[in-house]
């Protein structure tokens, strides 16, 4: 008995799917997402709004864009092209910015673990955002009321934390987030 075959997604079908619809395309499958709860968008909120503060209060030239927003990755272990929709993306070279998103890898991404598919964020998108060159990959965790930071260099370092401490964003020389001062 042959085994079923999952059709192949392209780029064209991501950018065709009506506007109201959450979804992304990772090795040729759209993924569809569902709308995040309210606790998930207040972090959102709270995380974007102090990167910005920084961003502007410093005169940066890195722009911030929460979900949804569209960055389109390429995969160098297997060449496919993605289309991630990040929860945060911070994007420090505009020649990567499209008016349909970001081509190619913002320099740090967040995402907000949903409980329903923490292995999506965890273990697909760590290994897509490592290869298309992330320099820095938040995950935070809600239910655990954790933060994992990975940096990926030469050698890949993940950092843990809590939502008591104080988390340094290494793409830059003076920022930090501390995460006890966030209404949550």
């Amino acid at each position: 008995m042959p085994l079923p075959h999952e059709a192949s997604h392209t780029e064209s079908d991501y950018y065709n799917l009506p506007e109201n619809v959450r979804a992304e395309l990772i090795n040729g499958q759209i993924l569809y997402m569902a709308a995040p709860g309210r606790l998930h968008q207040k972090i959102l909120m709270e995380i974007a709004g102090t990167i910005r503060d920084y961003i502007k209060s410093n005169n940066g030239t890195c722009e911030i864009y929460p979900a949804p927003f569209a960055v389109e990755l390429s995969d160098t272990s297997c060449g496919n092209k993605n289309i991630v929709e990040p929860d945060i993306s911070v994007i420090c070279d505009p020649k990567k910015l499209t008016d349909r998103g970001c081509t190619g890898a913002p320099d740090w991404i967040i995402e907000i673990v949903s409980p329903s598919n923490s292995k999506h964020d965890y273990i697909t998108k760590l290994a897509l955002y490592e290869s298309a060159g992330v320099r820095e990959y938040w995950i935070v965790d809600l239910a655990q009321k954790r933060v994992l930071v990975y940096l990926f260099k030469a050698d890949a370092i993940v950092n843990i934390y809590t939502f008591h401490d104080t988390i340094k964003a290494s793409i830059y020389e003076d920022f930090y987030i501390d995460f006890s001062s966030l209404i949550l």
